[in-house]
């Protein structure tokens, strides 16, 4: 994906406000498309311009006048506000990641950046779960269903068959080609999650395919009932994937949130940890299993395949859906 500054002229030529040039610039690199990485990026975008403006910082409005040292004071701040306990470790590195990917869409380099948040913050982030994840109760999703579908919300109710039966992210399942899925099913018992997926990880380079059982069957059985006509997913000739997020998620969570399930990546993790007990036939460390104390290598090999079903490239990330080893 190139970068795409404009050059001269205040913020490189899109426009007087900072906080108006970075969102921009951040269209014009992603195309128009990737609504929610754009939108990721401009939110962290607008914490930084806030800090730029404010007391603590610089006090300037023009991405010209950001260099590496302006970066390194905004890491500054964030670690304070990490140490106060005013945001995650997690949070901070990502606010210093999107500074860096703005900058480049508005310079069209990248000599102004942070090399590595991570280091630059001097911590680490810990992303292991504490708390034992909703949805792991089928009958308890099988309720959420029937609601949501007594609700005329059909679709929704198809995305938490399918995040729960496949450990789908919310944009996969929306975005999942159901015919093709059906027809690798059923010709070879497995399926390739390949739309949708994070961080371009998808086609040869990146195969994701997880073991058909009847319950992936049920789910993409009743997500083709309810897709609507002459499309292949989840999405409407006549809609986009925004409006699909504004229009069918944001009040099925209303729903989800009324019947005891935070969202839809509980599922995700719910599917994680049934998938743990199953390669392991002990329970996941978050439900209380001891496998990792009883048999490292065994529990080392589970991680290493839920990641895969999940579509990351770290076995260390499945810590945040099954519990660390204890």
């Amino acid at each position: 994906m190139g970068l795409v500054g404009r050059g001269d002229g205040r913020n490189f030529g899109y426009g007087r406000q900072l906080s108006y040039a970075g969102p921009q610039a951040l269209k014009d690199m992603f195309g128009g498309g990737h609504y929610g990485t754009v939108k990721a990026h401009s939110d962290r975008w607008l914490a930084f311009v806030r800090w730029c403006r404010s007391e603590d910082g610089p006090r300037l409005n023009d991405a010209r006048q950001i260099d590496w040292r302006t970066l390194l004071d905004y890491a500054g701040h964030l670690r304070h506000q990490v140490e106060q306990g005013a945001i995650s470790i997690a949070t901070a590195q990502n606010r210093l990641s999107s500074v860096n990917r703005t900058m480049a869409a508005l310079r069209g380099d990248q000599y102004v950046k942070v090399p590595s948040p991570s280091k630059t913050l001097g911590m680490r982030r810990n992303s292991v779960r504490r708390s034992v994840p909703q949805g792991q109760d089928r009958e308890h999703v099988k309720r959420i269903v029937d609601v949501l579908c007594e609700h005329q919300m059909p679709r929704a109710a198809a995305i938490v068959q399918l995040a729960r039966a496949t450990g789908m992210r919310l944009r996969e399942a929306i975005l999942a080609d159901l015919s093709r899925l059906r027809r690798e099913a059923e010709h070879y018992d497995k399926i390739n999650i390949q739309d949708g997926t994070k961080g371009g990880r998808g086609g040869a380079t990146a195969p994701r395919w997880i073991r058909v059982d009847d319950h992936i069957r049920e789910a993409l059985k009743f997500a083709e009932q309810v897709s609507p006509a002459g499309g292949r997913n989840l999405i409407a000739l006549s809609e986009n994937y925004l409006s699909v997020l504004r229009e069918v998620i944001r009040p099925a969570r209303d729903v989800l949130h009324a019947h005891n399930l935070k969202g839809f990546h509980e599922l995700r993790a719910a599917y994680a940890c049934e998938r743990y007990e199953r390669i392991t036939n002990h329970r996941a460390p978050i439900n209380g299993g001891e496998c990792c104390g009883i048999n490292r290598c065994l529990d080392r090999e589970a991680r290493r395949q839920i990641s895969y079903e999940l579509g990351h490239g770290r076995i260390d990330v499945v810590a945040a859906y099954i519990g660390g080893r204890t």
